[in-house]
């Protein structure tokens, strides 16, 4: 089974916002086996605010094509979030306007700073 008691942790919960580079390692089983992937990328949103509904839009882009993907936060599947790099500037809660720029446009407009933060549950 892979569901257990394992989410984001309180401290990271409190720290996520829109625009910070994050890795969310989520649980995938094939077969017998589980395993965990890591998806790296920009959270564009975060919605319902921080409770049991609450959820999480982080995008990346992959060979070329944009990924979305929409995380509830309490899930039991995401193992660990690691926040890289967190913005120095930004004026909006909701950062859809990224979907049409370039990565290094998206950079520039975003103005991040690397951080060594690594938040593990």
């Amino acid at each position: 089974m892979i569901y257990d008691t394992a989410m984001i942790d309180s401290t990271t919960l409190g720290k996520l916002r829109s625009g910070m580079r994050i890795r969310v390692m989520e649980k995938t089983q094939e077969g017998d086996k589980l395993r965990f992937s890591p998806f790296e990328g920009t959270v564009l949103a975060i919605k319902h605010g921080r409770g049991v509904t609450a959820t999480m839009t982080v995008r990346n882009i992959v060979a070329g094509i944009g990924v979305e993907k929409v995380y509830p936060l309490h899930s039991p599947l995401i193992k660990k979030v690691e926040i890289l790099q967190t913005p120095k500037k930004f004026r909006r809660a909701k950062l859809y306007y990224l979907r049409g720029v370039s990565r290094k446009e998206a950079r520039r407009k975003l103005g991040a700073t690397q951080t060594t933060e690594t938040q593990k549950t």
